[in-house]
């Protein structure tokens, strides 16, 4: 095998770990390009291209995480990950850990890390790589990745909520939300919503938002009803969709182009939250990006006339 298609081969395993490392699709693809830039230089054949490989997109990820905690901090209003539309790894005997690791809720905790933590953390308890492989890849002694590992596994169970684990059920659940959305169903909506249900939105400044959110169950029912049948009438379509493992829909304008996207937290029986995004520059990857601010006006415009 060359080293092209050895790293063809490894190029899902890649993306996935840059990804949960970065929260950004395009980040990621950066990462593990340069990756592959790194490795058909390299001079001599590694003993495990795997670890090489996965060890290179690491150290790359934790330098782009570090600048990008800056840009962050200065990020306009709140900040989601970029949707991933599919994972393209798959390991059925991590299934379940990979599953939960790029969860829009997952990937907001593993942003309270640090990025040792978070790449140490990624490397060992998602992907399940030894200690020994981890401490390669980070630059640390197996000791110091331990404690990292310790610190990391702490910090996210402490944050992390108890998702419904029958995905079935999860699903089903899904289809009535979005049924009832679709129908603009005040009262079927709010009896798949918790009581303190929130509706909250990344848009980076960049496009139209409901103030710092929206919260409890009439209000968010209310809010979503509304939005429908206008919505339609000016050609949008709501597309349901698993985003970042979890229910969520694309929603796209009469063009077909990107208008945002939604992921839906499920607990209990009831949607706990719902994370939109609409900064255009965290949707370019999925296609063509609307322009918000015009179909909200078009939307707005719509209401007004019925």
């Amino acid at each position: 095998m060359t080293r092209a298609e050895e790293f063809e081969r490894l190029r899902p395993l890649l993306f996935s770990i840059a990804y949960r490392i970065l929260g950004s699709v395009s980040e990621a693809e950066d990462a593990v390009q340069e990756t592959w830039l790194r490795y058909s230089r390299a001079g001599t054949e590694p003993e495990s291209a795997r670890n090489y490989l996965s060890a290179t997109v690491s150290r790359i990820a934790i330098d782009v995480l570090r600048s990008a905690r800056v840009r962050r901090e200065e990020y306009v209003g709140r900040w989601f990950p970029e949707p991933l539309l599919d994972d393209p790894y798959e390991d059925p005997a991590r299934s379940a850990e990979l599953a939960d690791s790029v969860s829009t809720a997952a990937l907001l905790l593993l942003e309270r890390l640090s990025p040792l933590e978070r790449a140490v953390f990624v490397l060992r308890e998602v992907f399940g790589f030894g200690f020994d492989e981890v401490a390669a890849a980070v630059g640390r002694s197996e000791a110091a990745c331990r404690q990292l590992a310790v610190r990391a596994r702490r910090h996210m169970d402490d944050g992390r909520a108890r998702f419904a684990a029958d995905r079935r059920a999860r699903a089903q659940l899904a289809d009535g939300f979005f049924a009832a959305f679709r129908a603009g169903d005040v009262e079927g909506l709010k009896e798949l919503l918790a009581a303190d249900v929130s509706l909250i939105g990344d848009s980076g400044g960049k496009a139209p938002l409901w103030g710092d959110g929206v919260f409890g169950a009439a209000n968010v029912a209310r809010v979503l009803a509304a939005l429908t049948a206008p919505f339609a009438e000016v050609g949008g379509v709501m597309e349901p969709h698993d985003l970042n493992g979890q229910p969520g829909a694309l929603f796209r304008d009469r063009e077909g182009r990107i208008v945002n996207t939604i992921t839906l937290d499920i607990l209990d029986g009831r949607v706990q939250t719902i994370r939109a995004v609409l900064n255009p520059d965290k949707l370019r990857h999925l296609g063509p990006v609307a322009d918000a601010w015009s179909v909200i006006r078009e939307t707005n415009r719509a209401r007004r006339v019925r």
